[in-house]
């Protein structure tokens, strides 16, 4: 990943005391165009433009402004599409679904940063459906000493809030993180405060980076390529 770390390279780990990683598409991998393709034909409408409304209308949803179901009648509403209660229902549970296949490489390391005493955060901006499948149905959520999921917090990234929400918790300064995620925006956000960050794109890269900055914990695992079928 050329560039990533332009700003971050030297001795910079040295005082790293925190790792805060995102979730969707760093922790958990990208859902398929398959995958929202089925959602995309409840409201009749191709994956690109299903696509672009959902990822238009994130923000609030992620924040806890909306219910579950306003947030998915105001899609339908976009699209000229109705949908009952039945309906409504299956859209919740196949976004979960989709975005509940974790990363195993990245797992792993957190598993690596916990046992080396590294204190981890996880920050993500996500659903209450969500929120609450990884808090109840995910053992690996053991391995970070402290959570900042937007909907509990009421705000999203890139707000400087939420991250100084992370570095309140885990009891360190903007310059003690190292921030990971995949969104440029995200990252920008964090280095205005003072974070290292790193932008994730794939496990490799993302060891080339750890590499470059001398941090000394690095993941072991490299992923597998995934048709995005």
């Amino acid at each position: 990943m050329q560039g990533s770390l332009s700003s971050e390279r030297g001795n910079g780990s040295r005082r790293i005391k925190a790792v805060v990683l995102d979730y969707g598409q760093v922790l958990a991998r990208r859902p398929t165009a398959k995958e929202f393709g089925r959602m995309a034909e409840m409201f009749n409408v191709s994956f690109e433009l299903f696509y672009e409304l959902w990822e238009a209308s994130r923000g609030p949803y992620d924040r806890g402004d909306f219910t579950a179901e306003e947030y998915w009648l105001k899609l339908a509403a976009e699209t000229n599409t109705s949908l009952d209660g039945g309906q409504i229902e299956l859209l919740r549970e196949a976004e979960v679904e989709i975005w509940a296949h974790p990363n195993p490489g990245m797992l792993d390391w957190v598993s690596q940063l916990h046992a080396a005493g590294i204190q981890t955060g996880l920050l993500s901006n996500m659903p209450w459906d969500l929120v609450k499948h990884v808090r109840t149905n995910c053992q690996w959520m053991d391995n970070f000493t402290f959570k900042t999921l937007s909907a509990e917090v009421k705000l999203i990234k890139p707000d400087p809030a939420i991250y100084q929400h992370s570095l309140h918790g885990l009891g360190v300064s903007a310059e003690e993180a190292l921030f990971v995620d995949d969104r440029e925006n995200n990252i920008r956000a964090a280095r205005a405060l003072g974070m290292h960050a790193i932008q994730f794109q794939s496990i490799g890269g993302l060891r080339d980076d750890l590499k470059a900055l001398g941090f000394p914990i690095l993941p072991v695992s490299i992923e597998s390529h995934r048709s995005e079928g």
